[in-house]
């Protein structure tokens, strides 16, 4: 019995059929599980471009529903419809009820553009500074700033084969400014 099955194993040993399907199979997987990568990313990469538009129709609609010179800013105070508003516009685009307003948001205050272009805040609702002084420009006025925030859960395609099911995304968030004065 012995002698036979030592015989049998050396035969299957130098027995070389099947041997470039088990090749195939191998390296099949592995241009899967890329193909499936690539799917996932790039439908998170759709899912977040969804998300900032979301945020961007927000930042329009405020600026549309309380831009009245200086009567209704600061918004956040004197423009009561302004977060029903927002929270109704983000909600007509693609993502529906699957988006939200984050927490703390509309978020608004004055703000200076310095010499690259960067915002900095320079005053809050209730203290509006003269000038962008603090900003190295004495000439320029700061202009009442509102930013959105909104949040859309997320779950990868493939969970168990992605690497954006590795790195634990669960939600994407996007943000987006509007000057309204």
């Amino acid at each position: 019995m012995r002698k036979q099955s030592t015989r049998l194993f050396r035969r299957f040993r130098r027995d070389e059929r099947g041997a470039a399907a088990i090749e195939f199979a191998a390296a099949a997987m592995l241009l899967i599980v890329g193909v499936l990568n690539g799917v996932d990313f790039g439908y998170y990469t759709y899912r977040r471009m969804e998300v900032e538009n979301a945020a961007q129709v927000g930042a329009q609609v405020a600026w549309k529903t309380c831009y009245d010179t200086s009567s209704m800013l600061p918004a956040t105070t004197n423009c009561g419809a302004v977060t029903d508003a927002i929270k109704s516009a983000i909600q007509t685009t693609s993502l529906a009820s699957n988006v939200s307003l984050l927490s703390g948001y509309p978020a608004e205050g004055y703000y200076c553009v310095d010499g690259s272009g960067m915002l900095h805040s320079v005053g809050s609702l209730t203290s509006r500074p003269s000038d962008c002084s603090a900003v190295g420009d004495a000439t320029t006025t700061p202009g009442d700033y509102l930013q959105v925030g909104v949040t859309c859960p997320y779950a990868p395609l493939f969970p168990g084969l992605s690497l954006m099911g590795a790195w634990g995304i669960t939600s994407i968030t996007g943000t987006s400014w509007v000057r309204l004065g």
